[in-house]
Parts: structure tokens; C-alpha cells; sequence
């Protein structure tokens, strides 16, 4: 199956995940009747709550921290990837840990974790950046597979990716066919306005083959730290920056590439020169009320962190619940941070 083809295709098939804040002392109340308009980050987007339950903790002998991916399975069960090579699966109602599993490279070096998908038996795909590579492990750390990567999509010198520039997102269309990779930033020789989004085809022996290649237009100075598919098939994108002194950028864009061009065998990219991904603007999340959240750092909105991670936990008539974390670098000057978002795409 083709992007263009899962784009059009609609599935109702993400399992529901009722996240709630966890911990009375930093949690925002779970949203009341008509709160969706008094918490509104935009005519889209609406906050439901926030979460720094997990910041500075520890579980089982491992920091709970440095998230940079969310997934939730059809089982409603929701896991947090780590950048420091751990996988937490957490709580879907209160969030909390329930087990760790620590992740390697075939070397049994750690990774630098960035993207995750739960895949529909089970078993994890994970997306690191300094090859970059995509990995799948079992439920309990084992690798399985590792998939094809072009090579100008590899970390310079061996391609055009700039060190911890490449694989950031990570997502499965619906149906289970399509997987779907992002740059963080853009190769080297592209315009730096456009990003390159691949996508893998499963095979019928359930293996992955390189398939269509897209050009994303990313906001001026902004990265792409996650990407999630909705019901529908489009791509729900997050949009990130950070200036010192200032604070992070965060933008939530709705992304759809039925009409974009396969730029898999062009060389660079220009921003004139291609049928780029359509996106529109769901939320700038410096307009969400902060609702009582603190920053460690100058932020324009104190609710405003590291954004880096991003899951849709279910769906109904009042739209997406879509989940976001924070990545705290380990950083006392920085928060873990969970978001809890209603979209209406």
C-alpha cells in the first residue's frame, strides 16, 4: 500500500486510552463540562490537563526521564521511550510505571532512542538517530530486525543527515502496512525549509521495504521531534524549536501528502521545485492557558517545555485525545512533562 493510498483509506482502529494527570500536588484537574472553550489553545486544540507526576523520579534502579516518543497499543496500554535506551510501560489512567525494559544496539551499546511504534503484535519498533537506524525488538529488549535506510538519509559523512538531525518521528499508518519516518532537521544540500518524511511498505513475509519519500515544509528555524498517524491516515506533526533566553517553540500542524511528490530519487530539494506535504495549523501551544504550570527556565508560556514526544490515545466525537511529553535532558533545568490535548483536526 502506498502513503497516498493509506492517506485516503479510513480506519477506526486506535484503541482508547482514558490518560488522566497522575499526582494530585502537579496535576491540572481532568477537564469539566465547557472547559474545552475556557482551555482552548486554539479553535482546534484544547488543553485537558497537564502532568509533572513523573520529573525527577526514579523506577526500578532507572530514571524516569528524557522522553522522546509515546505509543499506545491496541490494548490501551501506553509506552514512553527514553533516549537513554529504556522503555517504560506506563499506567494508561495514572501514568505511573509499571515495568522498564532496557534496549541496545547489536554491539549491546545504548542508542540514542527517538521514534517508537507498538506494532500490532507486540513487538517494538525504534527509531535511533545516529545512524540513524530503525530497529525491532521483542517485548523484552531482544532485536529482531533492523530495516533498510537509503543511504543519503544516513549521518554524514556516510550521507547528508547532520549528527542528531536525523529520525526524530516515528508512526504506523492505519491498517498496519505503512510506516512512516521523519528527519529531525533538513540533509545537507536540501533547502533547509524542507524535511524528509520516508515510509517502509510491509511485505506479505512481514519484513519492510523502503517505499515513497516526501518533503515537508517545516516552519523557518523549527525541527520535527514527532510525527503520529490519525484515524484518517493524515499525520499529525509537531514543529520545535528553542532559543536561549527565551524558551521553546512548539506548533502542532495537521499533515496530509496525497498530493505531495515521491522525492526519493531527487538530489536536493528546493522549495520551488517540489510538490511539498500540505500542512495547516492546529495549535501554536504558546497560546494553551497554562493553567497554573511553573518553568525552570525562561518560556514565553510556563506550560511550554521540551516537547518531544507524541501519541493519539484515542478518538470520539469530541475529537483526538493526543498525549505529549516533554524531554527533560536530565536537566535541573527542565521538567518532564506530560500534556494531555484535544484536537479536533
Amino acid at each position: 500500500m502506498t502513503l497516498r493510498t493509506a492517506l485516503a483509506a479510513v480506519t477506526a482502529g486506535l484503541a482508547a486510552a482514558c490518560l488522566t494527570a497522575a499526582g494530585p500536588a502537579t496535576a491540572s484537574p481532568a477537564a469539566a463540562p465547557g472547559a474545552a472553550a475556557r482551555n482552548a489553545c486554539s479553535s482546534s486544540v484544547s488543553l485537558d490537563g497537564f502532568s509533572d507526576a513523573l520529573d525527577k523520579t526514579a523506577f526500578d534502579g532507572t530514571y524516569v526521564g528524557n522522553f522522546s516518543a509515546l505509543a499506545a497499543d491496541r490494548r490501551g496500554t501506553l509506552t514512553a521511550l527514553s533516549d537513554r535506551s529504556a522503555l517504560f510501560r506506563l499506567d494508561a489512567d495514572t501514568l505511573a510505571p509499571r515495568s522498564v525494559v532496557p534496549l541496545a544496539d547489536e554491539s549491546g551499546a545504548a542508542l540514542d532512542s527517538e521514534g517508537l511504534v507498538v506494532d500490532r503484535d507486540g513487538t517494538y519498533l525504534v527509531s535511533s538517530e545516529t545512524e540513524p537506524s530503525i530497529r525491532r525488538y521483542s517485548r523484552t529488549g531482544k532485536i529482531l530486525d533492523r530495516l533498510p535506510v537509503p543511504d543519503a538519509l544516513r549521518t554524514a559523512p556516510a550521507g547528508r543527515a547532520r549528527a542528531n538531525g536525523s529520525f526524530e518521528g516515528l508512526t504506523l499508518l492505519p491498517g498496519g502496512r505503512t510506516l512512516v519516518a521523519s528527519m529531525e532537521y533538513a540533509l545537507s544540500g536540501d533547502d533547509p525549509g524542507l524535511v524528509r518524511v520516508q515510509t517502509w511498505q510491509r511485505t506479505r513475509h512481514g519484513t519492510w521495504r523502503p517505499g515513497a519519500q516526501y518533503a515537508y515544509p517545516v516552519d523557518a528555524g523549527l525541527g520535527v521531534p514527532e510525527v503520529a498517524a490519525t484515524p484518517d491516515g493524515r499525520l499529525l506533526v509537531l514543529e520545535r524549536g528553542f532559543t536561549s533566553g527565551v524558551g521553546n517553540t512548539v506548533r502542532l500542524y495537521l499533515a496530509d501528502a496525497r498530493r505531495a511528490a515521491d522525492v526519493g530519487g531527487t538530489g536536493n530539494l528546493t522549495a520551488s521545485g517540489v510538490r511539498t506535504v500540505r500542512k495547516s495549523l492546529l495549535a501554536d501551544l504558546v497560546a494553551c492557558p497554562s493553567l497554573g504550570a511553573t518553568a525552570r527556565q525562561p518560556q514565553p508560556n510556563p506550560l511550554l517545555d521540551n516537547i518531544e514526544g507524541m501519541a493519539v490515545t484515542g478518538h470520539g466525537k469530541g475529537g483526538l485525545r493526543v498525549l505529549l511529553v516533554s524531554d527533560d535532558n536530565q536537566s535541573a533545568a527542565q521538567t518532564t512533562r506530560f500534556l494531555r490535548l484535544r484536537v479536533r483536526p
